[in-house]
């Protein structure tokens, strides 16, 4: 079943054309990626998903609904939460206090509870963290609390933006494992990640932006075996 259909958007910062006609299918229960070079605009594209931008002209359809320029708040309602680049976690905010903001539109005080309790068995460094200003934690542990942020709204579909970004090559492992595991557990992901070779190696399915455009689709497998990708992205 389609979850999630980007259709022919186009989306504008300005006079400059970001996104040129980008249509983008995720199957309940895949991770679909977002692969290409600096400025191709794959943050765009997610950010218009999860009502950041609104796009110009083309659908965003979620379980059956036009959701294009609905207000971000009402998308993470519908189950649509995503992780930003560079974290933006809290900075003077405990870790404690971020996660209980990500359930901020939840009143089912038992289920926060139970919710809160699986973040930290999944990262146990914040269980160990969880009073500590989040701004004093390393980059890995924001990424962990920022994705454990976007959990405790109980997503449907977690768009997650750059997560390896700037950490060291064991912790980028450890994000892509945890990243598979979210996803076997139940949810749906749309994945936006430079470190093409990772990103393809999780995915059922990838998209290859340049320039606002999809230049390539396909199996991610079949993808990461293409001289063209291998050439272009994957430093092969």
């Amino acid at each position: 079943m389609v979850m999630l259909k980007v259709d022919n958007i186009n989306v504008y910062y300005g006079a400059i054309h970001a996104l040129k006609g980008i249509s983008v299918e995720v199957k309940q229960g895949e991770i679909v990626t977002l692969i290409g070079a600096n400025g191709a605009g794959k943050s765009t594209t997610l950010r218009t998903i999860s009502g950041l931008l609104k796009p110009k002209t083309g659908q965003i359809v979620f379980e059956g609904q036009n959701i294009a320029g609905v207000p971000a708040q009402n998308i993470v309602k519908l189950g649509i939460s995503q992780v930003p680049e560079g974290r933006r976690v809290f900075a003077h905010m405990s870790v404690l206090e971020n996660l209980e903001l990500g359930a901020y539109l939840r009143s089912d005080t038992k289920e926060i509870k139970e919710d809160m309790d699986k973040v930290f068995s999944r990262f146990p460094r914040l269980g160990e963290r969880r009073s500590q200003l989040s701004g004093t934690l390393s980059g890995g542990e924001q990424q962990m609390l920022a994705m454990g942020r976007a959990l405790m709204s109980r997503p449907r579909i977690l768009l997650l933006d750059e997560p390896s970004m700037g950490l060291a090559p064991l912790l980028v492992k450890e994000i892509f494992s945890i990243i598979k595991d979210i996803n076997q557990t139940g949810t749906t992901i749309l994945l936006v990640e430079q470190n093409a070779h990772m990103a393809l190696s999780i995915a059922n399915k990838a998209y290859v932006l340049e320039t606002g455009r999809i230049i390539l689709s396909g199996d991610a497998k079949e993808l990461a075996a293409s001289e063209e990708i291998r050439k272009a992205y994957l430093g092969g």
